[in-house]
């Protein structure tokens, strides 16, 4: 940027030199021509660059087209000062939109940017400073408090309070105790602690996060695309029309007046540069995406803040998408065993597990578990767990996993989930498991209801009792129950099935069992940077807590960027049309074409960058 910035000085320079110098002197013809050119060469390096970067991508009809051959042309008819003006406020207009565009990059850098510079490593007692880079799972580190967490860890030692604003946008710290889980970019506040390292620096959640806000501004809206297919016919006929207006006059109603509309032609060529129009639809989404990274909303691409924009359906999951995933033990019917010892099965099978579920286990049992007792855990998305326990193989899961081992089992009806036992073939009891619903989803989904009009869609593996209790509280439009990932996955076809070209859908989820339907819906949701990272590498927006208002937050910032990228494209459409009627009659000079082109690109650039500073 420097280098281009001195070298359009340099052209500057030498082009007001020239004028001091022709002002004073009379110079040959050639000699006022040979000083301009040098000018206008310097001045516009980086504009041919551009056009020789199109030619060599077969993109022959481009704005710098038009440009290069308004510039050439008022050359080829001795207009060397306007000319070179012409290629020095275009190319201002360039620096300014390379400038906007940069600040806004930094912007969303400096707010996600969370990335910690080194981690302390402890060996054998001894601390060392290291490279995040090179921490590897199993690694003991130390985080002293002001420290950012290199990597996601757990708490082996010590109790601290982590600041998490960077990461969720939660203003308030959160306790951490030996055991807990920490996430990297986070801030350690109040005493030193030690953690076992439990992901990689590339797999660590502040990793992932930047690298999606790096893709994110890679990606094209759907009006970005439109803008480009409007360039590539818009400037044809420009060309077809600044022809028109150069040849048709002398060879009929102004016979043979060829300088005159020459002259004409090559102000409307100037006019018709779209490259207001061009810059500003990018700079515009670019902005929303950078409001939304200030509000603790990571969006993939500005063409999710179009779709989103555009939401007409919505499809939740239940489970710490609609409720608040803390769930408590209300039953417990233990077969051939005691009620103490069904629990101490359960919480010790579903030790290794996040799951609200299983924390909801350990939390009952209340006694010590050993995990060095449990191995052989898997996890099987839509049915449960099993695992190895003092020598017995045990599945812990919902009623088809009982199906699946043809295991018989009880018929639960009481509200709330039922969690099923069994050790090798036989059924040893259920565990009855409650959820709550999460204070802020009423007013989402009335907001949903009213202001986007949306159909409301719950898809979930619990029971039936437990989601259509859920599905009633919160008046969901349609609620399915009992499903397995390719269960949700064709429900969400379903759904799509019924839409037009204009109506899109969203869904939103949080858990690995949701990244099916998260990748296949118009825009997935991930509620929470802290769930499942299939959910959150499935998805197209990650909300960086687990609030739900921040959805409406996302819609608020899609609809301003949508509503500046209109007023843009027609205001730029509506001054050109002007313009360019009036150039073609004559009422207006080069001069007064360029500072007219020039003034749209600024007005339409600011209007972009605006969108930054959007408070929802």
């Amino acid at each position: 940027m420097k280098i281009r910035i001195m070298i359009y000085g340099t052209g500057v320079l030498v082009y007001l030199c020239a004028i001091l110098v022709t002002m004073r002197f009379t110079l040959p013809d050639m000699a006022r021509f040979v000083w301009f050119l040098a000018a206008y060469l310097l001045i516009g390096l980086d504009v041919f660059r551009k056009l020789g970067e199109n030619l060599m991508q077969k993109k022959f009809l481009t704005e710098y087209t038009l440009i290069i051959l308004a510039t050439v042309g008022a050359f080829g008819v001795s207009r060397y000062t306007e000319g070179v003006l012409v290629m020095i406020l275009f190319e201002l207009g360039m620096i300014f939109e390379a400038y906007s565009t940069d600040n806004a990059k930094r912007s969303i850098e400096s707010m996600i940017n969370i990335r910690p510079e080194y981690a302390t490593r402890k060996v054998r007692g001894k601390e060392f400073k290291v490279d995040p880079s090179a921490l590897k799972i199993g690694h003991t580190i130390v985080i002293r408090p002001g420290e950012r967490i290199p990597v996601d860890a757990v708490v082996t030692s010590g109790t601290t309070s982590i600041d998490t604003k960077a990461l969720t946008g939660e203003s308030i710290p959160e306790n951490v105790w030996p055991g807990e889980k920490i996430y990297s970019g986070c801030i350690n506040l109040s005493a030193a602690i030690e953690a076992k390292v439990t992901a990689l620096y590339v797999d660590s959640t502040v990793s992932r996060i930047m690298e999606m806000v790096e893709d994110a501004q890679n990606q094209k809206a759907e009006s970005e695309t439109f803008v480009t297919r409007f360039s590539r016919a818009y400037v044809p006929i420009m060309l077809i029309c600044s022809l028109a207006v150069m040849v048709y006059p002398p060879l009929t109603f102004s016979y043979g007046n060829w300088d005159t509309w020459i002259y004409r032609g090559l102000i409307f060529l100037i006019i018709a540069c779209p490259t207001g129009l061009v810059m500003s639809v990018p700079i515009a989404f670019l902005g929303g995406i950078a409001s939304a990274a200030r509000h603790g909303i990571v969006v993939k691409g500005g063409n999710y803040l179009e779709d989103l924009a555009k939401a007409d359906t919505f499809i939740f999951d239940k489970t710490g998408t609609l409720t608040e995933g803390v769930f408590r033990v209300t039953e417990v019917k233990a077969v051939g065993m005691s009620e103490q010892e069904l629990l101490r099965i359960a919480a010790h099978v579903e030790c290794h597990s996040n799951h609200p579920i299983a924390q909801s286990l350990k939390e009952a049992y209340q006694g010590e578990i050993k995990e060095t007792k449990v191995y052989r855990m898997r996890e099987i998305p839509g049915f449960g767990v099993n695992a190895t326990f003092e020598g017995q193989r045990i599945y812990i899961g919902n009623k088809r996993l009982m199906e699946r081992q043809k295991v018989e089992c009880d018929e639960v009806r009481q509200n709330g989930t039922p969690v099923y036992v069994a050790v090798g073939d036989r059924y040893a009891g259920y565990i009855l498991i409650a959820d709550t619903v999460k204070e802020e989803a009423k007013s989402t989904l009335q907001y949903l209801r009213d202001r986007c009009r949306a159909v409301l869609v719950m898809l979930t593996g619990d029971t039936e009792s437990a989601g259509r209790e859920v599905a009633k509280e919160l008046q969901m439009d349609y609620a399915y129950t009992n499903l397995m990932p390719e269960d949700k996955l064709e429900q969400l076809e379903d759904f799509m099935g019924l839409q037009d070209g204009g109506e899109r859908l969203v869904c939103v989820g949080d858990g690995i069992n949701d990244a099916p339907v998260l990748a296949r819906a118009d825009v997935g949701i991930a509620m929470g940077a802290l769930g499942s990272a299939a959910a959150i590498e499935a998805a197209d927006i990650v909300l960086m807590d687990d609030e739900l208002p921040r959805i409406v937050d996302a819609i608020k910032i899609a609809r301003e960027t949508l509503r500046v990228v209109s007023q843009n494209i027609t205001f730029a459409m509506v001054v050109k049309v002007l313009i360019l009627i009036l150039a073609a009659v004559g009422y207006f000079g080069m001069w007064e074409a360029i500072a007219a082109e020039v003034g749209v690109m600024f007005v339409v650039i600011l209007n972009a960058v605006w969108v930054v500073r959007y408070q929802v």
